[in-house]
């Protein structure tokens, strides 16, 4: 390994695009790294490499870090969040059957509708639902579990949640493993390419802004590589604001179609990053607005009060502290490094680094070093607000 080399994990999803699009346009040699990509898996293994320091750091899930660093899942290591890498990006699916039964119950397929789904779902179930998510600790499964309990489903009885590697999703609803799935995109739209599986809400129906990947590694790494992390965390935020120019969505697509990143055709791709949602095989469309953002309104900016909002729910399932889990949370969301390591470029952050969850319903300005920021929508599904500083 040469000094400028930095090892960074991912899987293959199209949130993955700010870090291969960081390596690919040059964003990375520009601030003197020579940034190796690991395509993994699974979960697990990037998990376990990146805590063993096989990585120096990877995108991973947003509940990860903040899990691990709280010694849950059999690890016991501070991981450290430097840079949402991206929000929203996951979509609901159910396979043929269940769509069926859904139909009879008298659904109201309302892509955008988190209440006339869910209420489907549970006049729709007469045995526990089966619901494949990519990691036990994940957003995709906060966001169901989140969902599921504001429409008054029984989760303890009527829910199964089973563990499912984003691009096994497809193959476990052929093989009626599950009966629904959350998961990112392109495996959404894989699943009903192949399955004829429905799409039948995008994950941010149900949390308007929720952080989905993050980029992280080992506390002690930063500590001993203070610019080479600073470096990384420029060059994926250069590559997310090159994304946010329509004009390069395209450029993009090709790029992470092939078969070292993503390997499914571009257009597939082209659609998770115009929000251009296909629900079924007919070819049916849904323009999801912010179905997927890597930049607009501080997109990659590590709020530490939604980590702490994931390790209060985290806490309360594990029976867990939920004061300690508080603070790790607080501490591992490095708001603090994401302002050292943004200087050099000059641009505006939030001078807060916690605010309520959920009650912006539209775009509005909130006080920046150069004010200039506006943040929102982030509002939740059911109306509710997250107060990180209540008890």
């Amino acid at each position: 390994m040469t000094a400028r080399e930095l090892h960074c994990g991912f899987l293959p999803l199209v949130d993955c695009a700010s870090l291969v699009i960081a390596k690919e346009i040059g964003f990375a040699t520009e601030e003197n790294i020579d940034l190796v990509l690991h395509r993994e898996p699974n979960w697990s293994l990037i998990r376990e490499k990146l805590t063993l320091g096989a990585l120096d750091a990877a995108l991973v899930l947003s509940p990860m870090p903040i899990a691990a660093s709280m010694g849950l899942g059999g690890v016991t290591e501070r991981i450290d969040v430097i840079s949402v890498a991206s929000i929203n990006g996951n979509v609901i699916g159910v396979s043929q059957a269940l769509s069926a039964k859904l139909v009879e119950s008298g659904v109201d397929w309302r892509f955008s509708d988190p209440f006339s789904i869910g209420k489907a779902l549970k006049r729709a179930t007469d045995k526990p639902i089966r619901f494949g998510v990519p990691f036990p600790f994940s957003m995709h499964k906060e966001l169901v579990l989140y969902w599921l309990e504001g429409v008054g489903f029984d989760i303890k009885t009527n829910l199964d949640i089973r563990t499912v590697p984003p691009p096994m999703m497809a193959k476990a609803i052929e093989n009626k493993e599950i009966d629904a799935f959350c998961v990112g995109e392109p495996w959404g739209s894989i699943t009903v390419a192949q399955c004829d599986a429905q799409l039948v809400l995008p994950g941010s129906a149900i949390w308007a802004l929720a952080p989905e990947k993050v980029l992280a590694t080992r506390a002690r790494w930063i500590a001993e590589n203070y610019h080479k992390a600073g470096g990384l965390f420029r060059a994926t935020w250069r590559a997310a604001k090159w994304m946010s120019k329509p004009d390069n969505l395209m450029t993009a697509s090709e790029i992470l179609s092939r078969p070292e990143y993503v390997n499914v055709p571009a257009q597939i791709i082209d659609r998770a990053l115009t929000g251009r949602i296909e629900t079924d095989r007919s070819g049916k469309e849904e323009q999801t607005p912010r179905f997927l953002e890597f930049f607009a309104a501080q997109a990659r900016f590590p709020w530490r009060s939604q980590a702490i909002w994931i390790a209060d729910r985290l806490a309360q399932r594990h029976g867990t502290d939920r004061a300690t889990a508080r603070r790790i949370a607080r501490d591992c969301f490095r708001a603090d490094l994401y302002r050292e390591f943004i200087e050099p470029l000059g641009e505006d952050t939030p001078g807060a680094s916690e605010k309520v969850e959920g009650l912006l319903t539209a775009a509005t300005p909130v006080g920046s070093a150069k004010g200039k920021i506006t943040l929102g929508p982030d509002h939740f599904f059911d109306g509710r607000s997250f107060d990180p500083d209540a008890n």
